[in-house]
């Protein structure tokens, strides 16, 4: 598969939630996190997303699939499978990815709705790599 960059396939952040949509008890902590980011990744960053929805989402035109394998970041990956979902736009915060995961999202002729087969998928990875974020006695090794 050819490689290039695509800057609407980089890490930025997709969305920066209003208070009133988010759920009062974590609000605060939400908004702290996103606001932790320079004003101008927030302000470019639904712009890319828009574009990356555009380019990497969706059913394709005529009788050919179409294969995208978009090597991205944490946030990106949560935007598009909180679209996939139809969840709120503030929902990307919160499905967080890990290192070198693998998540995959079909979208199935116009009329169906899209679906997430598989998100943050590590089982390619040797169990040393397979990093959670979780302490040792919640991760699962086998």
């Amino acid at each position: 598969v050819p490689a290039h960059v695509c800057e609407p396939a980089g890490d930025y952040v997709p969305y920066t939630p209003h208070r009133a949509e988010l759920p009062a008890e974590s609000a605060d902590f939400l908004l702290d996190f996103v606001h932790g980011f320079p004003p101008d990744e927030r302000a470019r960053g639904p712009l890319l997303a828009r574009t990356a929805e555009e380019r990497f989402t969706g059913p394709v035109d005529g009788p050919e699939d179409r294969h995208e394998l978009v090597v991205t970041h944490n946030f990106l990956i949560g935007w598009l499978v909180r679209a996939a979902l139809d969840a709120p736009k503030w929902r990307w915060l919160g499905l967080n990815q890990c290192n070198a995961a693998l998540t995959v999202i079909r979208y199935p002729p116009p009329g169906r709705p899209p679906s997430v087969l598989f998100s943050n998928d590590m089982a390619h990875l040797p169990a040393p790599l397979r990093w959670t974020g979780y302490p040792p006695e919640l991760r699962i090794t086998s």
